[in-house]
């Protein structure tokens, strides 16, 4: 048997009743953290900005690579989203005007995406409003009151 799969039996041989409880009450808490703050993200960024959360994850991952380009297989390494769903959300920004896609000349199955002006123009402003959500849903304690508006909960 692998070591890792030895490990994980182990694991689950030492899990008892509470622990799994407990495990699957703090599991579905994140769930709800995540649902909760990546629909907050996508109001906000979709109201002020006319742009989806992933579209604005993918502009901001390749922004702040400091690259001209990205491959595309590195940005989906950073991205939570599945290999066709990063197409898609690619191929938005592209129809819009705010990334390019180029094959590479030494790799034909590498895809380098890179930021347009206006891309980089977008997520100036939006980055702002992300960052804003991000600092209210993160930066306070959950059962805290949040303020009306746009924001967490």
């Amino acid at each position: 048997m692998p070591v890792h799969k030895m490990f994980l039996h182990v694991r689950l041989q030492a899990m008892t009743p509470t622990r799994d409880v407990d495990l699957a009450s703090r599991w579905r808490e994140l769930l709800a953290r995540y649902h909760t703050l990546s629909c907050a993200l996508d109001r906000a960024l979709q109201e002020e900005h006319g742009i989806g959360m992933s579209d604005f994850e993918a502009l901001d991952l390749l922004i702040d690579a400091d690259h001209e380009k990205l491959r595309m297989q590195d940005l989906a390494a950073g991205m939570y989203l599945s290999q066709s769903a990063l197409s898609r959300t690619i191929a938005r920004l592209e129809s819009r005007g705010l990334v390019t896609r180029a094959m590479c000349a030494d790799d034909r199955r590498a895809v380098f995406v890179a930021p347009t002006d206006s891309g980089r123009a977008l997520h100036a402003q939006a980055r702002p409003t992300h960052r804003a959500v991000l600092a209210d849903c993160l930066d306070r304690p959950e059962d805290a009151p949040r303020p009306d508006g746009p924001q967490c909960g």
